[in-house]
């Protein structure tokens, strides 16, 4: 038996890379792939977790999150014997968060009852738009009227902690229409609403075009909009893109941001495990011909000097509204932050985008919005 004081916690993240079609803002790792491969896919990666017998012995697994792709394009057979894996080579904690990612339209009545007997606790699901004509802009396969059967079977399945993926600044979208997309979310009362900008990213088929996009003006005004009605709604802001209700942050994603020890399992999935980050080869046939020897598998390997770790700390840390503590800060490092960021947050506050308050430093509401600009000055 494992003996539960003597153990790290761990979050484990499945990759599943399949789609049922790329997605016009898409650069992730993913491809349609067929039946065949997506089964040996499950056999190699079924491999892979077995081979971490050993290396489970030092971990409570307190989150697992099946991110894509696409996992529900898996069939329930595909993810029982996934999730039966996990469970033998792991120690999971009760009652921890099983997350599946699910785009509307792979998911149906049965599957979803699956999942549910199977242990996953949390749907996150795909949505994107409730506007027929962004979902076909974004290139999505399915419809609004889709997600609505899919997530009315997901709650008569008894799923009571999902969420929804919504996107801003997509073309033509306009500050009404966001604001008429955001009015139909809360409508449906799930637990948590990620609510992310479009990024155009290089080598996607909308980094090749012409696209009309909203104004900065209005991306801004996009995003205070949120804030305020979500807050209206009940939804507490716990990251820059993040809200849910009391209670139900994604405590996977929380982790990362905290910096906890999280293993990837699959193709060109990514690990931090004490303090050293390594991914997965993203080579599709030396992942299958090799997934059984995580070693052989491993690529890009760095162990994180302390001006890597506290670069982390601080850029990760400020992500979340509830920003970083000092004295998390001296308990990590063994010194104080001003020894080390005296320079930058001194500039920060006095130009009100940084706020101290209550042994934690966090970002203002304008310094959410310009986010990006203050956490790069906290690069050593």
């Amino acid at each position: 038996m494992i003996n539960k004081a003597m153990t790290e916690e761990l979050e484990l993240y499945l990759h599943i890379p399949f789609c049922l079609k790329k997605c016009s803002y898409c650069d992730f790792l993913s491809f349609q792939g067929n039946e065949a491969e997506r089964e040996a896919y499950t056999e190699a990666l079924l491999k892979e977790i077995s081979a971490y017998k050993e290396f489970a012995l030092e971990y409570e697994v307190t989150s697992v999150f099946l991110g894509g792709g696409t996992p529900s394009i898996l069939n329930a057979s595909q993810m029982e014997r996934i999730m039966e894996s996990l469970r033998q080579t792991f120690s999971i904690r009760k009652l921890g968060e099983i997350t599946i990612e699910a785009n509307p339209g792979t998911l149906n009545r049965d599957k979803l009852r699956a999942y549910r007997s199977m242990g996953i606790n949390r749907l996150s699901m795909g949505l994107q738009s409730f506007k027929n004509e962004d979902l076909k802009c974004l290139g999505r396969i399915h419809t609004c009227e889709v997600f609505a059967e899919n997530y009315e079977q997901a709650r008569n399945a008894g799923f009571t902690n999902i969420n929804i993926d919504l996107m801003s600044g997509i073309p033509y979208q306009t500050l009404q229409g966001w604001e008429e997309n955001l009015r139909q979310a809360v409508k449906l009362a799930p637990e948590h609403i990620s609510a992310y900008s479009l990024i155009i990213e290089e080598g996607t088929p909308f980094y090749r075009q012409k696209l009309t996009l909203p104004p900065e003006e209005e991306e801004r005004a996009m995003y205070e909009l949120t804030h305020n009605l979500l807050r209206e709604h009940g939804y507490l802001q716990y990251e820059i893109s993040n809200y849910a209700k009391p209670g139900y942050a994604c405590r996977h994603n929380v982790g990362y941001w905290k910096r906890k020890n999280y293993l990837g399992l699959g193709l060109g999935a990514a690990s931090l495990i004490r303090e050293v980050r390594f991914s997965n080869t993203s080579d599709w046939t030396w992942y299958l011909e090799h997934s059984s020897d995580p070693w052989k598998i491993h690529s890009q390997t760095e162990a994180l000097d302390e001006k890597k770790q506290m670069e982390e700390f601080m850029f990760l840390g400020l992500r979340l509204t509830e920003g970083i503590g000092r004295q998390d800060f001296i308990h990590a490092f063994h010194k104080n932050i001003e020894d080390v960021y005296k320079q930058p947050i001194d500039k920060y506050l006095s130009l009100g985008l940084l706020e101290a308050q209550n042994g934690r430093i966090f970002l203002t509401r304008e310094g959410i919005s310009l986010s990006n600009m203050v956490m790069s000055d906290f690069l050593l």
